[in-house]
């Protein structure tokens, strides 16, 4: 059955609420667990909370719109470019990401999270395995978290010598530097939180069971060192923050401001304009009398449950 022009545009309006409410269903990990029940708790939230959180989608959705543009002009410029995020655990830096890469083509940006190395990649150059993961013209590479691991986790865990750490400090900067004369445009965020942040979203991880995935022993351990780890970040910042490859610190303690903060100043970082594209046409669908649809076996369907 072919829509009349209103109703027709009635659907598009819909899929367009439909591609917004994604949005809101991502703002789920911001809820409220009940400690004891586990269950979510409603909260009554005031005029001004509401507001608030109005603003909040409404500059996510604007500033998303321009990451759209950004990507447009990668692609048409044949722009490189790479970005680090990294922090404490639950600093924020996957939901940044999440908000970065939610409405763009993940065949120009993609995230590359990479797990711990293997026995192989353990015996190959530092950076060899990341470096596999740089951009290609026109492409943005996300790192959640990157080759500064070692002067983190594996600094404070005893993963790596102290030979290993020092000789990553005098490689780091010049294979930065390297990275800059290639083409490729390096940005690298610090994601910061307080001791009390920290440890508050770590008790929300443990009581909601949709979150305990994202909880490591790692994690846990990385409660006790706290110390530890911010001494680790202080060298980290003060040996690789070159001209070339600044460090940026967003402060995390305010999720959204800082997702809302990064992306802002992401989009200053590169001289984008907007590309412009023909006027997109939707041509006839072609209609032919001697074709005739085949009914799907009911055997194959999917039970509509819902």
């Amino acid at each position: 059955m072919r829509l009349n022009e209103t109703d027709l545009m009635e659907r598009v309006q819909r899929e367009l609420t439909d591609s917004y409410d994604e949005e809101l269903e991502m703002e789920l990990e911001d809820r409220e667990i009940d400690p004891v029940t586990r269950e979510v708790m409603v909260s009554e939230r005031s005029e001004e909370a509401k507001e608030a959180r109005r603003q909040y989608f409404r500059e996510l959705f604007r500033l998303q719109a321009e990451l759209v543009k950004l990507q447009d002009w990668v692609v048409h410029t044949g722009h490189k470019v790479v970005i680090l995020f990294e922090g404490r655990d639950a600093a924020g830096k996957g939901g940044v990401i999440k908000r970065i890469v939610q409405r763009l083509n993940p065949r120009v940006c993609r995230v590359a999270a990479l797990p711990a190395p293997n026995n192989r990649e353990r015996t190959q150059w530092y950076f060899q395995r990341y470096a596999s993961h740089l951009p290609a013209a026109g492409e943005i590479v996300l790192f959640d978290r990157s080759w500064y691991n070692r002067a983190g986790v594996e600094r404070v865990m005893g993963f790596c010598t102290d030979d290993q750490y020092e000789e990553f400090f005098q490689t780091v900067p010049e294979f930065e530097r390297m990275l800059a004369r290639s083409g490729i445009q390096l940005i690298k965020y610090w994601f910061s939180i307080s001791d009390e942040e920290q440890n508050a979203r770590f008790l929300g991880r443990i009581h909601d069971p949709l979150k305990q995935w994202k909880l490591s022993p790692m994690d846990l351990e990385s409660r006790r060192r706290w110390e530890e780890y911010t001494k680790a970040k202080e060298i980290m910042l003060e040996r690789t923050h070159i001209p070339e490859a600044p460090w940026w610190v967003v402060q995390g303690v305010d999720k959204k401001k800082a997702r809302l903060n990064c992306i802002h100043h992401l989009l200053q970082q590169m001289p984008y304009v907007e590309v412009e594209h023909p006027a997109i046409q939707l041509p006839e669908r072609e209609y032919h009398d001697d074709y005739v649809r085949r009914p799907v076996p009911l055997e194959i369907i999917v039970p509509e449950v819902y």
